[in-house]
């Protein structure tokens, strides 16, 4: 009788788990109650890149966010590779986080409002008698016509109501594009997997708290800024700052200064016409701009990817602490297109 070889996974910290062969290492870390970070899981956003110590992997699919560099030192993008042999790893464990279970559940449209040429706004209602609980800041896969299949993050805080808030913004060419832009009408049933992600608040007592987003990537950070809130005074941050860029006057949708709470907030365009008094450029070099003391500060990062990049080498060589910069960058190619916002 064979014998399953079931490599074990030890991680710098002496925590360890087993990991069948052939399912990604985020997946297997999730089976055993460990949670990973992880953004895409589609090897493309770097948001679960870690370094195989000892051992072998195999990669399940391309790791396109990783350099080439990266790749020779030893990085790894941990929700694409799978474990050849027993692993040691150096790699970041969400250690105290019981992540919401995953459901795959119905849902209909309750509303769909256009806020921008490019961006409409879409309630999903949830059947009565279901239980779905997500993190502020996490995300959902929307499977639609077709079985077409993209990720949307959650643009509000509230599960209670059963109603689902999300930005989404069209891609060019995109087939759930045209669904959502030319179609899509009240009542449509759709399907739900979710909630996924780790882009959600970590320690927040007495921190600087800084948000920067791009786009639709606004939304999972109006999601966030709904709880702040209602943390008890003992977490409470030492300060909290918002800035969403866009390209024009246009991009900026929606009335971040509607979100209840204390916070500041800077709107950033990069090809601004001259009736524009406010900042310009980019979201992470504006917020250099302003002299912050980061050494202190903890940066949430969502949107585009070059932007996220950017962010994050300037920021830490800047004097944000690296383990403080999180971030769910948002990334498309033809076989999966991540729209979410």
């Amino acid at each position: 009788m064979s014998v399953i070889f079931m490599p074990n996974v030890t991680l710098a910290s002496g925590a360890h788990f087993s990991a069948d062969t052939g399912i990604s290492l985020v997946d297997a870390a999730a089976r055993a109650g460990f949670a990973f970070p992880y953004s895409c899981k589609t090897g493309r956003c770097s948001t679960c890149k870690c370094k195989v110590i000892e051992g072998e992997t195999i990669a399940l699919e391309p790791e396109t966010g990783l350099s080439e560099l990266e790749k020779a030192e030893g990085w790894i993008l941990a929700c694409v590779r799978s474990a050849q042999t027993d692993l040691c790893l150096d790699a970041d464990c969400l250690e105290g986080v019981t992540l919401p279970p995953i459901k795959m559940l119905p849902s209909r449209i309750s509303s769909i409002e256009r806020l921008a040429n490019d961006v409409v706004r879409v309630v999903l209602r949830l059947p009565p008698t279901s239980a779905f609980e997500f993190i502020p800041g996490q995300y959902v896969d929307i499977i639609g016509p077709n079985n077409v299949r993209r990720s949307y993050s959650l643009a509000s805080a509230d599960a209670q109501s059963k109603l689902l808030e999300f930005h989404i913004r069209a891609v060019e060419g995109g087939v759930f594009s045209d669904y959502w832009f030319s179609q899509a009408k009240p009542n449509d049933l759709l399907r739900l997997n979710g909630p996924l992600g780790t882009f959600f608040l970590r320690d927040t007592q007495d921190i600087d708290l800084i948000f920067l987003a791009t786009g639709t990537g606004i939304a999972p950070i109006k999601a966030i800024l709904e709880t702040l809130s209602a943390l008890p005074a003992e977490k409470a941050p030492r300060s909290v700052k918002v800035l969403w860029g866009g390209r024009t006057l246009s991009d900026l949708y929606f009335d971040v200064g509607s979100i209840p709470g204390r916070y500041d907030y800077i709107s950033v365009l990069s090809r601004a016409d001259d009736t524009w008094a406010g900042a310009r450029g980019y979201v992470q070099q504006v917020l250099l701009d302003l002299g912050p003391d980061l050494k202190n500060s903890a940066v949430y990062a969502c949107g585009s990817d070059s932007m996220i990049h950017s962010a994050k080498t300037l920021l830490i060589d800047a004097g944000l602490p690296a383990h403080r910069f999180y971030s769910d960058a948002f990334v498309s190619s033809a076989a999966h297109s991540s729209d979410k916002g």
